[in-house]
């Protein structure tokens, strides 16, 4: 639990560097404006910003570039919510019915879901990791490959929840993005689907794919139109529908607790990251909703979950980092390189050495959770004036800037040969009914299905009783089966219900009928 001597220090650190304070909202809005752009990562803003830090002070460096994380965590919804386009892979899940809602004219709301839900669950991710910094790196050191797959198979069960109005076109289409997703070598050095081009040897870049499949849809209808939301009166930006949406958040603290907790545990584990815990986050909250049927067509709640869980896995990241040095992702491999180039060690020495500046961190990153709260009500001002301008100027702009994204991203230019091909294959999808994100999903996590059950395999030597030596593998596969099987009992018990009222309306309709037959006189 919490050192309070180490705490009192970390206090007086952060109120003798009241200058660190000052990088905080620069570092918001970089960080909100690159993760708004499609294709530009948040590790990609993190790492051009990170030279500038060489020249602050290392506490006023960590400020500065932990306040672009913070920002970019929420930037990505932005795009997500207004075109569809996810800015980064971690607001994937927010487009579900985060786009809904700004087709039904409900931008505002939307954005202020997203925005409060980030600022809370951000909020509430820090203080967990105030509390458990060091028992959590314990916990993270004994995950392994089979906890690990249990994660993805857990990650898999939303394409369950997807949702398609053909069955059999939503499991081709899964089937279809895992396909894709294990393009490649893989780690038992077997080959699958390169067509001889090298740049496939390591697999299909998400990024690109991703932006194409989502993005080239949208384009495309898109274009018939004049602006993106064809009512007048629903592009109106609105203060107070914004703060609106900020005040409905506080609607559903269940959601919020649910992708907080599943944001953190997730994004502490190494290499996983947020993009996996947003799309849990909303599977398991549609799966346990009553109104489950409402989902994809502009729920609130899906905007909230898979929010909640990007900010909280903020902190599960940042745990990791602090507590091991081990980076959570990309981001948190360029705060480690900003710790080493002012000669710090992040891991197990710097928690025991410097426990009072590991607590200043922590804290100061709740300070900027609550500035976001601020910064992000005026750049969502801001951008939502986007819904003003014809869509023959905006379109050409999206595209450009995502092609220059997915360059950005490879380094060369199969990246944007990645997304033309994929924008095809979005487009076709769409126009013949397939669901695209079930698609994206099986991308996203096939190759790490694979890597991980092979890895698991090996270190088992194929025995299938090497789970029972596994507890926390057991333990999630336990939820996963628990939760699979409150989910169907509910939804029988809704079923009979919804029957029994059935037949009782029917009985009452009879029995109106059969009064009304009673009581009319005859004409003879």
């Amino acid at each position: 639990m919490i050192d309070i001597s180490a705490f009192q220090e970390a206090l007086g650190i952060m109120f003798s560097s009241v200058g660190s304070w000052g990088w905080i909202v620069p570092g918001l809005i970089i960080g909100l404006v690159f993760a708004a752009i499609p294709g530009i990562s948040i590790t990609m803003a993190m790492a051009i910003v990170l030279p500038m830090s060489l020249y602050m002070d290392f506490f006023s460096a960590i400020v500065f570039l932990t306040s672009v994380y913070t920002g970019a965590g929420f930037g990505g919804s932005v795009p997500a919510i207004l075109m569809n386009i996810p800015g980064t892979p971690s607001s994937f899940a927010t487009t579900f019915d985060g786009y809904a809602m700004s087709q039904k004219g409900e931008h505002n709301e939307a954005l202020g879901y997203a925005l409060f839900a980030s600022t809370l669950c951000g909020i509430f991710g820090y203080v967990l990791l105030l509390l458990v910094l060091e028992p959590l790196a314990d916990i993270v050191l004994r995950i392994g490959p089979l906890e690990m797959f249990a994660v993805a198979i857990w990650g898999m069960l939303l394409l369950g929840s997807l949702g398609s109005t053909y069955i059999s076109r939503g499991l081709l289409a899964a089937a279809l993005g895992i396909l894709l997703g294990t393009v490649g070598m893989n780690t038992a050095g077997f080959t699958r689907g390169t067509l001889g081009i090298p740049q496939l040897l390591d697999g299909i870049a998400p990024i690109p794919a991703m932006i194409g499949l989502l993005a080239a849809s949208q384009l495309l209808g898109l274009a018939g139109r004049d602006y993106i939301i064809e009512a007048d009166g629903a592009r109106d930006v609105s203060l107070r529908k914004i703060l609106k949406g900020c005040w409905g958040t506080l609607k559903y603290p269940g959601v919020l607790l649910r992708g907080s907790v599943i944001g953190i545990v997730i994004g502490a584990v190494p290499g996983v990251g947020s993009s996996i815990g947003n799309l849990i986050s909303y599977a398991e909250t549609k799966r346990t909703a009553k109104d489950s049927a409402s989902f994809g067509k502009g729920n609130p709640k899906g905007v909230i979950a898979a929010e909640s869980a990007v900010a909280s896995g903020e902190g599960g990241s940042m745990a990791t980092m602090l507590a091991l040095g081990i980076p959570g992702g990309g981001a948190t491999a360029i705060l480690i390189a900003a710790f080493m180039m002012h000669n710090i060690v992040p891991g197990p020495s710097f928690i025991e050495t410097q426990k009072p500046m590991a607590y200043a961190i922590i804290l100061n990153n709740m300070v900027q959770a609550v500035v976001l709260l601020v910064v992000g009500i005026g750049f969502i001002y801001a951008a939502t004036n986007v819904m003003k301008v014809r869509t023959r100027y905006v379109l050409p702009a999206i595209l450009v800037i995502a092609t220059l994204g997915t360059y950005a991203v490879t380094g060369e230019v199969s990246g944007p040969i990645t997304l033309f091909v994929f924008a095809m294959l979005g487009f076709a999808l769409n126009r013949y009914q397939y669901p695209v994100p079930a698609v994206v999903v099986g991308i996203l996590l096939g190759r790490m299905l694979e890597t991980e059950f092979l890895r698991s395999y090996q270190l088992s030597a194929g025995h299938p009783l090497y789970i029972l030596e596994r507890p926390g593998a057991m333990a999630i596969f336990v939820i996963m089966f628990a939760s699979l099987a409150m989910t169907a009992w509910g939804k029988r018990k809704q079923n009979r219900a919804e029957a029994a009222e059935a037949r009782a309306m029917e009985k009452l309709r009879d029995e109106a009928a059969a009064n009304a037959a009673h009581t009319t006189p005859s004409k003879g």
